[in-house]
């Protein structure tokens, strides 16, 4: 049986901007658990001691919220209310179905005690005027399918972590499916399948003309296959071009901005370490789910353990906030250079494993090369830890699971 999982992170974050005097948007790919988190958010509202009353929640979704979907008729329905001289919570799910949404967003914020909470997909909120009409009055909350710490909470039945850290790589981290997984396991491929369509349909296809599916759907299973590995445009289009599937690297560009734009993928970029600039070319890919990547490419992911565990890593250094770039050091690499809103730096270095003296001393040379005194971290499956001149070894399901002070 599946637990309710809290989302402690996301929850704090909305407890920090309740009543503060900016739109919170949350946004996410689709069946990330967004709608789920301000339900719970709303609960705590009402735990709180505010009146229902006060609390006007509509998900556009709904077939029954339909008539609403005019945002004159929308404005009218929310205002006749809203409570006189208290402060009222709005909560509008999936707010680009909603015709210039962004005007009755705007027309609802200069009200006096509104405090409003929007989700939708990012690929219309970043094309939209929201950002111009709202310059300065809004925060975005980005939100991920669950963490593995998330993930392991979610079951009621107590497992090995490492069997657990199985289940999370090959079955998915998208909340209905981690549902699935003791129950349904059979039907998780068909779910990932459905949310695939979802964003391919409703997020991409409608803000970006797409002249081949089969070129698009080329592209994704590309990147997929080659995530942790530095690519470009250029690269992926010589590469399928020369596999008899002719495409524009401008093309391929552009499919992949629509891609990170719906969450699906996460961009990092190169970070010259000793220069302390960005680097122009051969960014790296990662994918919002590893079951989504299985169910795309048609096989099953332990052959590539390795850049499995650096997607995972990934992941989890963008939950903790900060830059994320991928790190330069003379011909070397360092995997993930993560710098704070402070400008402190700190390096990861992921593997799975380093058991041969031959793997540890590859995985360390690059963080051996970097002569500043920012924390320097190897992560990898291996039980063993130790601090070896200054680079700490970190066991990887310590680290996700929070137990590591860093």
């Amino acid at each position: 049986m599946m637990k309710t999982v809290q989302r402690e992170d996301y929850l704090r974050k909305l407890r920090q901007l309740k009543d503060v005097d900016l739109i919170k948007i949350v946004t996410g790919v689709r069946r990330s658990g967004k709608s789920t988190l301000l339900e719970l958010f709303r609960g705590e509202l009402i735990e709180s001691g505010i009146d229902s009353q006060r609390i006007i929640a509509l998900n556009f979704e709904e077939v029954e919220n339909e008539p609403l979907l005019d945002r004159h008729k929308l404005y009218h329905y929310i205002e006749d209310r809203l409570i006189p001289d208290r402060m009222n919570y709005i909560f509008l799910d999936e707010v680009q179905n909603i015709p210039e949404y962004e005007v009755l967003v705007d027309s609802l914020y200069v009200k006096k005690n509104v405090d409003i909470y929007i989700t939708g997909s990012n690929a219309f909120l970043q094309s939209s005027e929201l950002a111009t009409l709202l310059s300065g009055r809004y925060i975005e909350i980005s939100i991920l399918p669950f963490s593995f710490a998330e993930f392991v909470s979610s079951f009621s039945s107590s497992v090995e972590l490492s069997r657990r850290y199985d289940q999370y790589v090959n079955y998915s981290s998208f909340p209905q499916a981690v549902s699935m997984i003791e129950t349904i396991p059979d039907q998780i491929n068909n779910y990932l399948r459905g949310i695939y369509e979802s964003v391919v349909t409703k997020d991409v296809m409608t803000r970006r003309e797409i002249k081949s599916r089969r070129n698009f759907d080329n592209v994704v299973r590309f990147i997929l296959d080659n995530i942790g590995s530095a690519v470009s445009p250029s690269s992926i289009a010589t590469v399928m071009t020369a596999n008899s599937q002719s495409i524009k690297h401008t093309t391929v560009d552009g499919y992949l901005s629509a891609l990170v734009n719906s969450f699906v993928l996460y961009k990092a970029e190169r970070w010259d370490i000793k220069g302390k600039k960005l680097l122009a070319t051969q960014e790296k890919y990662y994918t919002v789910d590893l079951g989504l990547r299985r169910v795309l490419l048609g096989r099953q992911d332990g052959s590539d353990r390795g850049h499995l565990l650096e997607n995972v890593i990934y992941l989890e250094l963008l939950r903790r906030g900060g830059e994320i770039y991928i790190g330069k050091t003379g011909n070397k690499e360092v995997d993930f250079v993560v710098k704070s809103p402070s400008g402190d730096l700190s390096y990861y270095q992921v593997a799975y494993s380093v058991a041969t003296e031959e793997t540890l001393t590859r995985e360390l040379t690059p963080l051996r090369q970097i002569d500043d005194n920012y924390p320097k971290y190897l992560i990898t499956l291996d039980q063993a830890s130790f601090d070896n001149n200054g680079i700490r070894h970190l066991n990887a399901l310590d680290f996700l699971m929070n137990q590591t002070e860093l």
